[in-house]
């Protein structure tokens, strides 16, 4: 944006346009008949007359001083007396984009958690968006007393009471201590408004703030990250048959790596004969039959092998091996 002069004044232009810029204020500067100003897109041009609001420009394009300026300013003395010699004015550009911020605790923020006395040491980071949404409001707060107004001076005041409110935040919407990215959303909604309280009075609002992750001290990030093992094989015995499994398929089958090869492969015959008895129908040994002597005493005729020693009978009363009696 920029008033450019005829011949009878300087050419007068704002500074190089910064993206990281909310506001900046062409300050008492002399503009003169001839001038014309120039409104690029997200830009906003406010007249100022000791600190009061004259005019809003809103449209991008560009406008004559004269025939399109002066009658939406008529109040302003210069404006009245027709340009018989030039007149200072204040003009507020304003930046009416949304901005996105990135944000991150600096330190770890200590939250309340049961059976920690002194709290979870817990970092978060995410980000948040803001706009000016109140001109008047903005003008008497901050642009009445500067010049220029960027994003980092809110990301500054921002980030300086965020860590209090994520304290307050987390146990009230965070159900499990240990996954709270599952409850992101709801925290970061707390968040966002009392955020919104604090800038109301300066003319911008948050238009969101999101929270990317939560990170754990790495003693804690490695609890959770066995206990989510656990739960995905179910239980201890499923998950130490998946590491015996895993502790195989990844042994070496040579040189010095033979005694655990064959270390592995005796966990993996263990596990093997565990699992298939596991398997059977309903879970449950096969019942034994009872043993053959007394089925021989009830029946009356010889087994086919001795019960004692196994030899085989062939019919025989006694066992030819051991002279067990078999009926």
């Amino acid at each position: 944006m920029a008033f450019f002069g005829n011949q009878f004044a300087d050419v007068v232009e704002w500074e190089e346009f910064r993206e990281d810029m909310i506001f900046w204020k062409w300050n008492n500067k002399e503009i003169k008949k001839g001038s014309k100003l120039v409104i690029r897109p997200g830009q906003d041009a406010i007249f100022l007359d000791h600190g009061k609001v004259e005019g809003i420009f809103e449209d991008e394009g560009e406008y004559d001083i004269e025939s399109q300026i002066v009658p939406f300013l008529s109040t302003l003395k210069g404006f009245r007396f027709g340009f018989n010699s030039g007149m200072r004015v204040e003009v507020l550009f304003v930046n009416t984009k949304e901005f996105t911020v990135r944000w991150g605790t600096q330190n770890p923020i200590n939250i309340q958690a049961p059976g920690l006395p002194g709290g979870m040491p817990i970092r978060a980071n995410g980000t948040f968006q803001f706009k000016v949404n109140d001109y008047l409001a903005l003008i008497d707060k901050i642009a009445g007393v500067r010049n220029s107004y960027l994003v980092e001076d809110v990301k500054i005041r921002i980030t300086a009471i965020l860590d209090q409110l994520l304290m307050k935040w987390i146990p009230r919407e965070g159900k499990d201590m240990f996954n709270l990215q599952a409850n992101a959303h709801e925290i970061g909604a707390g968040i966002q408004d009392d955020l919104n309280m604090e800038l109301m009075d300066d003319g911008m609002k948050i238009m969101g703030f999101q929270i990317m992750s939560f990170n754990y001290p790495k003693e804690i990030q490695d609890m959770i990250n066995k206990n989510a093992s656990y739960g995905m094989v179910g239980d201890m015995k499923k998950y130490q048959q998946v590491s015996m499994t895993d502790a195989m398929a990844s042994g070496k089958s040579s040189g010095a790596g033979n005694a655990a090869d064959m270390a592995g492969m005796m966990m993996g015959m263990g596990m093997a004969k565990e699992m298939m008895e596991g398997m059977k129908d309903g879970g449950q040994a096969q019942t034994p039959p009872k043993n053959e002597e007394a089925a021989s005493e009830s029946t009356g005729q010889a087994p086919n092998f001795c019960p004692n020693c196994g030899q085989k009978t062939e019919g025989a009363k006694f066992c030819s091996n051991c002279g067990q009696k078999l009926y």
